[in-house]
């Protein structure tokens, strides 16, 4: 691949932009390159709801708490997971509790445990976009099918194109998205086209190496500043038009889409994946469309999604940079993360304080 002109964007004098970088994983790939710096002032890049964890709201962290507490119950979790805040702790709080708390690399670790210990129920925290759902379906299709019944999911899966239609029906400032890569490998170029339609604005498609990021800032900038909507593939090498039709048949199969809750946003309607009734048996979320918190609580949730001082929601939506938070890197730091955004690997406020 050519790298774009550089000068082009280092000396570029149109019209102030706002390219929100929608992964966390192209954030921490844009530190990574430096690129930020080959940037003209009038073009600035924000974060933007991408990160699974950043956006999972404190009620469903405290479910996990109160399942891990539950006699004959063992909640499984990606590391991200642990400390995360929920009202009042975390489950590596809960863990010291006496909470039963494990970490696992992969959802597919919970098989082995569940035939392992079939007197336990092993609760898995189900989070994540489209890149994660068919992984958790899959899961769900092994153990039916080993006869395994002692593994539940609660889930907190939610659609990332759905929060991109949020932002931008929501007025947020941003003149062009970088598409989240691993999310469109399943989801596909294609899925954005009705996106870029109704919003007149460019979407990207970008792989994560320094130049394919460069090459796709680059036809970000020239699109938005231009006033043409789109959508460029930039990484076909492994984005399609269509996406993998394989993950989203089966995603669909146990899947549906319903109304979820997210921090920073709030309720969004047919934004989270909720399991078929079908496979109730397997469920643990107490009810679709509220992420395992009852309704009365949805309305209490948002209004306690962040600590007093925290500015993680106005980072999710790229309204300032992590380091504009007076928070960030003094009461919240990776130790003793305030909000979640210092928490994930994939979060902009832990990414900027290890750049």
């Amino acid at each position: 691949m050519a790298i774009p002109d550089a000068e082009y964007l280092k000396n570029y004098d149109g019209p102030a932009l706002r390219i929100m970088e929608v992964c966390g994983t192209h954030t921490a790939a844009i530190f990574k390159s430096g690129i930020r710096s080959l940037l003209s002032p009038n073009i600035r890049l924000v974060s933007g709801p991408g990160c699974p964890v950043c956006v999972t709201v404190p009620a469903y962290i405290d479910r996990c708490i109160e399942i891990s507490l539950l006699p004959g119950h063992e909640l499984l979790c990606f590391g991200d997971l642990l400390k995360v805040p929920g009202a009042e702790r975390t489950l590596s709080d809960a863990k010291g509790m006496g909470g039963r708390v494990r970490m696992v690399w992969s959802p597919f670790d919970a098989l082995a445990l569940a035939e392992q210990e079939p007197e336990t129920v092993f609760v898995i925290a189900a989070i994540g976009f489209e890149t994660t759902a068919p992984a958790f379906a899959l899961l769900l299709k092994e153990a039916m099918g080993r006869g395994i019944k002692n593994i539940k999911l609660l889930t907190s899966l939610k659609s990332a194109l759905t929060a991109i239609d949020w932002v931008c029906a929501a007025g947020e400032a941003v003149d062009a998205f970088l598409c989240p890569g691993h999310v469109s490998v399943i989801t596909g170029a294609d899925a954005y086209i009705p996106l870029a339609e109704k919003y007149n604005r460019p979407f990207i498609v970008a792989g994560f190496e320094g130049e394919h990021l460069l090459a796709a800032i680059h036809a970000a900038v020239k699109d938005a500043s231009e006033g043409r909507g789109g959508v460029r593939n930039l990484y076909p090498e492994a984005v399609s038009s269509g996406g993998n039709l394989k993950a989203k048949e089966i995603t669909e199969r146990y899947f549906d889409l319903a109304t979820a809750v997210w921090r920073g946003l709030g309720s969004v309607p047919d934004s989270g994946y909720y399991l078929k009734e079908e496979y109730s048996a397997y469920d643990m979320n107490t009810s679709q469309g509220d992420d395992s918190c009852g309704a009365r609580e949805v309305e209490q949730s948002i209004s306690r999604d962040f600590a007093e001082g925290c500015r993680c929601g106005d980072v999710i939506l790229g309204r300032i940079d992590p380091d504009e938070c007076p928070l960030f890197g003094t009461a919240c730091t990776p130790v003793h993360a305030v909000g979640p955004c210092m928490v994930s690997s994939e979060g902009a406020c832990g990414i900027w304080y290890r750049k």
